[in-house]
């Protein structure tokens, strides 16, 4: 069975799945953003997800700050949590493109002028920028021993 953490990686991403990489946690955080579900048993519902699985991953994101518990019964998500929608339009975008065969089941839409929103790399001086463009550069987190370990294609630049 993997492990729940990624200690040999400096990596953002690997950080990131340690918070939310766990089969049931993006479905829970998409009920919890897109359909407003904030119960135990309305997400148990609603997922088919046993309810000890449920109740490990809400107390998981509790813990981590990702939702707050408001009473006895709901769980809610905190600006942390929030900030999460972008990976989730990003996946549900690349889900409709390579990994479905029918028309998108969700539009993603602007509350306030119904709008098409979308999840999009940016230049901050060229605006949107094709995947095929996007480079790395070594950020100042990156331990040099770690680097000079790594094996494989391009490094990034320092």
């Amino acid at each position: 069975m993997l492990g729940k953490t990624y200690d040999s990686q400096v990596c953002s991403i690997a950080r990131s799945l340690e918070l939310v990489g766990e089969r049931w946690s993006l479905l829970i955080i998409r009920d919890a953003l897109f359909a407003g579900v904030t119960r135990f048993g309305d997400f148990q519902h609603n997922l088919g997800i046993a309810s000890n699985v449920l109740a490990s991953r809400l107390e998981s994101f509790v813990a981590s700050g990702i939702m707050d518990r408001d009473g006895a019964a709901d769980y809610v998500l905190t600006p942390k949590g929030h900030d999460l929608a972008v990976a989730l339009i990003a996946l549900t975008e690349w889900g409709d493109e390579w990994a479905s065969s029918v028309e998108p089941p969700i539009l993603y839409r602007h509350s306030r002028c119904d709008g098409a929103v979308h999840a999009a790399a940016a230049c901050e001086s060229c605006g949107v920028v094709p995947a095929d463009e996007i480079g790395v550069r070594i950020g100042p987190g990156m331990p040099p021993e770690y680097l000079a370990a790594r094996r494989g294609g391009a490094r990034a630049k320092a």
